[in-house]
């Protein structure tokens, strides 16, 4: 455990340790569930408390939870489902950043079969990641709601997917989907 930048010193003869309890209260449950599950359990790893309560896009949990309360930001100022009308065409979205988003989401059942099988839930924050990075460039990219309303349909549906995507990929592992941060 580092904290301050500065080893926590443990020591079994000197009664001194770091629980579970410690890092749950230095960071948060969300911020140790993700951190832990990113390591297969065989394996050595340093717990950044310092990163783990960074709000920025260093912190991976904060990145992925950042990504959902985003989209939720964007759903929340489209009160109305005018877009759900319109039978949306994806074919509209052909930007290399909207392509790439919309293969990452395919590949999600694949990702969550593949972690199951092999009993690795670092698959999935893995994948988490790479999705939130992925919305994250087609969303500095690409304005969602723009005049051409079909186009913003499109963008609509692919936005709701990510938010659907990331909150049950959140949910498997135990974390929360904040939609304000």
């Amino acid at each position: 455990v580092v904290r301050g930048g500065e080893e926590v010193k443990i020591s079994k003869r000197a009664g001194s340790y770091v629980t579970l309890r410690d890092l749950i209260d230095w960071t948060s449950k969300d911020a140790v569930r993700f951190f832990l599950l990113s390591r297969k359990p065989d394996t050595e790893y340093t717990f950044d408390v310092d990163l783990a309560v960074a709000q920025n896009n260093d912190n991976p949990v904060y990145y992925v939870q950042y990504a959902h309360a985003r989209i939720c930001s964007i759903l929340a100022k489209v009160r109305l489902n005018w877009w759900k009308r319109l039978a949306p065409d994806l074919r509209r979205l052909n930007a290399p950043e909207e392509l790439l988003l919309m293969r990452t989401l395919s590949q999600y059942p694949i990702v969550l079969q593949l972690c199951a099988a092999a009993l690795e839930p670092q698959g999935l924050t893995v994948y988490l990641r790479k999705l939130a990075e992925t919305f994250h460039v087609f969303y500095t990219k690409h304005r969602v709601i723009v005049e051409d309303d079909a186009l913003s349909a499109a963008r609509m549906v692919l936005v709701t997917a990510t938010r659907h995507v990331l909150a049950n990929g959140l949910g498997i592992l135990g974390i929360s989907a904040p939609t304000r941060m």
